[in-house]
Parts: C-alpha cells; sequence; structure tokens
C-alpha cells in the first residue's frame, strides 16, 4: 500500500511537470487597449507576433510596417499583438485611449492592440516573465532590450523566433520565419 501511494505520488508530480513544460502563451490573458480581458487562446491556430511598442521611439515608425505585415499575411492565419510598454525612456507615456488614438490616426493601425504593461522589472506581466525565462526557452529569452522586440508564436502558442528592435518587421528574416510557421500550421 505504502509503495502505492509513493508511486501515486511520483506519478502525479511526473504530470505536474509535463504540464509546466506545456505553457504556450495560450496560458495568458492581456486586457485590450479598451479594457476588455483578452485571452491570448483567441488566438489559438494563429501565427501570432507579440510586439512590444511605444509611441515616441526611434523604432515607433516600425508600427507602419507592422500594419503592412498584418494586412499581407493576415487572411493566412496571422495576427500582430502591439502590446504597450513604458519600459524604455518613458517612451509611452500616454493612457491607453491617448496610445488608441495615436496608433490609428498616425499609422492608420488595425491589428489587435493591448493595454499598457511592463515588460521588465521588477512589475513585468507574466506574458512577458515567460517570454523572457531563459529556462524555458533557451534560444529566445533574456530580457528586453528595447521597445519593438518582437516574439513569433506558431500556432501551437510555442515561441518559435524573437527578433530585436532594430531588425524592421518586413525584413526577409522575419517574413521567413513567418512563411514558416505558416505552413506548418494547423488550419
Amino acid at each position: 500500500m505504502k509503495k502505492l501511494r509513493m508511486l501515486l505520488v511520483f506519478i502525479a508530480l511526473m504530470g505536474m511537470t509535463l504540464m509546466a513544460a506545456e505553457k504556450t502563451v495560450y496560458d495568458f490573458t492581456l486586457n485590450s487597449i479598451d479594457g476588455q480581458a483578452t485571452p491570448l487562446a483567441s488566438f489559438k491556430g494563429k501565427v501570432v507576433l507579440l510586439v512590444n511598442v511605444a509611441s515616441r521611439c526611434g523604432y515607433t515608425p516600425q508600427y507602419a510596417a507592422l500594419e503592412t505585415l498584418y494586412e499581407k499575411y493576415k487572411d493566412r492565419g496571422f495576427v500582430i499583438v502591439g502590446i504597450p510598454a513604458n519600459n524604455f525612456g518613458a517612451q509611452e507615456p500616454g493612457t491607453n485611449q491617448e496610445i488608441k488614438t495615436f496608433c490609428t490616426s498616425k499609422y492608420h493601425v488595425t491589428f489587435p492592440m493591448m493595454a499598457k504593461v511592463s515588460v521588465k522589472g521588477s512589475d513585468i506581466t507574466p506574458l512577458y516573465q515567460f517570454l523572457t525565462d531563459k529556462s524555458a526557452h533557451p534560444k529566445t529569452g533574456g530580457e528586453i532590450g528595447w521597445n519593438f522586440t518582437k516574439f513569433l508564436v506558431d500556432g501551437d502558442g510555442k515561441v518559435v523566433d524573437r527578433f530585436d528592435s532594430k531588425v524592421e518587421p518586413e525584413s526577409p528574416e522575419v517574413s521567413a520565419a513567418i512563411e514558416k510557421a505558416l505552413a506548418g500550421r494547423k488550419p
């Protein structure tokens, strides 16, 4: 009886370990720019580009390229999720409404935008704790260096690539990674 109990405890612990290893971006919920809870599971099956954005950054013109990229691939199961953050040089000081107005009026952004979060530091949002965890993501983890860092997520919610701020959204490198992720996606 004691051996059976120990075996059951061992199996339970192994199951919890496996479940923890299976965590994906779908396990997280952010608020939309309009304040509505948005489970990232709502993008299940799509290839997603998560981008921490800012309105007063040297990389802010990437909004235009991100919108072009979104328009190019959205009918094939691709979505961009803009995630404003004010962690770098206070370059996203506005309210969510001010950010939304800026993005839609200046860059005609139509891809989903989330409410402002923190992507590093003691107040880092759980999604970015997950994305930057080097032990969970040896290839793509590590602290966010600046605005417009991009994480590519496959249709199963797994992080497959990361691009630093200086990598343009329409670069051959990003396009090739998106194409590869779309090719491997289950319709």
